[in-house]
């Protein structure tokens, strides 16, 4: 028996209660979940592919960022393509492109090609992502909608905070590769039960050309930015290359700055940013995902090379903090809606500061560790941190802009997000003095650890100050009535809103709300 699909611009009639409508949630929620599994776990893995690969520092922090750099360079277009071409057919390209580039990922001979596999794996993630959340939006009758979005966020979290635990578990248990291998499977059901049960979905007003010219502009510029970062401590490398890199990477960003301004059919529309508000929310934005980026990449490292941590225990230290956010989330947005969001956006990123800054007090090589004592205290308070700042940040951002611009909005913001812990990951090693195989020397290692825990804090304290001048929390705040999730886990980036009633296709110039 075939399974009949409604056509592509039928009315969002799909129940919680049918099976049709719990089929097409456990498709989005295992699609989404490999990609949040992806961006939590891999970091666990690192020390054992630098060992069985001989990777140097710089090899791994490419492991980590050529997924994220096509991933945030991507992820607007990503979106775009499923209104226009149908975002059941985007969602199973880009996920078979995501399992493809995982089995590369998990056969890589060295670490070269380990990381243009990631970088691979980085585009089938711009094209899953955003459809996970618009096939919800496009298919559900609107009275399940925003409980099927909760199940949804609720589920997806839960895969982020059990990412680095699983991953610390196959390193120890099989190998590395199977951090990658574990995606083919799953990918495997994903295609099968969407093929069969999601419903096709487009946006038919959709038209004009796509934006190729500003992806590729914005994935060269943060791609020359980041190689000088991480290249700049390695020996054996040229000024005039590094100088080159920078030069072409700045260049390249400016030059997309310049084609989103004059092209008919942006990518991102700049008009987006008249709105001081959002302008600024993307600001403190950039500022605490940089640290939260640079956190969950040192301090696991930190746990096994320095403290002796296995990779199961190492991956187990931030779970606190998504389990936390998890069940806090909902409550945070609640509150900012009665309070406005810059006081939760000051107190928060302070209050993770102040957990950077309790982590200051985990040992070095031989101090026998102690995880309650050292690390859980400093882990809780950044976890709190985080939850009290994400929700509003993320109710900011879509209500400082139109609804008809909130998906849009919403796509900056997580791609600026994504930029942030893509740029932490590059500059912290070269800012706490460590390069080549200091992550082998645990002494070396623990220095360069408490110096990137400092600089996070400083930016998370500076995130607080920018906060408190530049966002407004009127007498009634502005907050969507629906927003894209009610319970979430932002690790790996802000909420993401679907493009399905705001395709990028104009650029207004829109007023500064009031």
């Amino acid at each position: 028996m075939t399974h009949s699909h409604p056509p592509a611009g039928a009315p969002a009639d799909l129940r919680l209660a049918q099976p049709a409508g719990r089929w097409l949630l456990t498709a989005v929620v295992i699609g989404s979940g490999i990609t949040f599994l992806d961006a939590t776990v891999v970091n666990v893995a690192l020390p054992t592919i630098g060992d069985e690969l001989g990777a140097s520092l710089g090899g791994l922090q490419w492991t980590v960022n050529g997924y994220t750099l096509t991933l945030a360079a991507l992820i607007l277009l990503g979106g775009a393509l499923g209104d226009r071409y149908g975002r059941r057919r985007i969602f199973i390209f880009g996920t078979v492109w995501f399992a493809v580039a995982s089995l590369l990922c998990a056969l890589a001979p060295n670490v070269g090609i380990l990381i243009a596999a990631r970088t691979l794996q980085g585009i089938g993630g711009a094209l899953l992502t955003p459809g996970s959340l618009a096939l919800i939006q496009a298919s559900f009758a609107p009275e399940d909608r925003a409980r099927a979005i909760g199940v949804w966020s609720g589920l997806a979290g839960i895969a982020s905070a059990l990412g680095p635990l699983l991953g610390g578990w196959l390193v120890e248990a099989a190998s590395w590769r199977w951090v990658f291998a574990i995606n083919v499977p799953l990918a495997a059901v994903v295609v099968a039960v969407a093929a069969r049960h999601v419903p096709e979905s487009r946006d038919e007003t959709a038209t004009g050309r796509f934006d190729w010219t500003g992806a590729a502009l914005g994935a060269l510029g943060l791609a020359g930015v980041t190689y000088a970062l991480i290249a700049a401590p390695e020996k054996g490398v040229s000024a005039l290359l590094l100088a080159a890199s920078s030069a072409v990477g700045v260049a390249s960003l400016a030059a997309f700055v310049c084609v989103q301004r004059r092209s008919s059919h942006p990518m991102l529309p700049t008009g987006t940013f008249g709105s001081r508000q959002f302008t600024a929310a993307n600001l403190v934005t950039f500022v605490v995902y940089a640290a939260l980026g640079g956190v969950t990449f040192f301090l696991v490292l930190d746990l096994q090379i320095a403290a002796g941590y296995s990779p199961i225990a190492a991956g187990s230290a931030l779970l606190p903090v998504t389990l936390i956010m998890l069940a806090l989330s909902e409550r945070s947005g609640k509150l900012s809606e009665r309070i406005g969001p810059r006081i939760p956006m000051t107190v928060g990123p302070a209050i993770c500061a102040g957990g950077l800054l309790l982590m200051l007090r985990i040992g070095g090589p031989g101090d026998n560790v102690s995880y309650v004592r050292e690390v859980l205290p400093g882990v809780v308070l950044f976890g709190f941190g985080l939850a009290t700042t994400v929700a509003p940040l993320t109710a900011t951002v879509l209500g400082a802009v139109e609804d008809r611009h909130s998906g849009i909005a919403s796509g900056a913001n997580n791609a600026v997000a994504r930029a942030a812990g893509l740029l932490a990951v590059a500059a912290l090693p070269l800012a706490a003095g460590l390069s080549g195989n200091d992550y082998r020397n645990p002494g070396a290692f623990g220095d360069g650890f408490r110096v990137a825990l400092l600089i996070c804090a400083a930016l998370l304290a500076g995130g607080a100050v920018l906060s408190w001048l530049t966002i407004r929390s009127p007498k009634k705040p502005a907050v969507p009535a629906e927003p894209p999730c009610h319970v979430h886990c932002a690790v790996a980036g802000p909420p993401l809103q679907s493009l399905i009633e705001d395709p990028p296709a104009t650029d207004p110039e829109e007023p500064e709300r009031p």
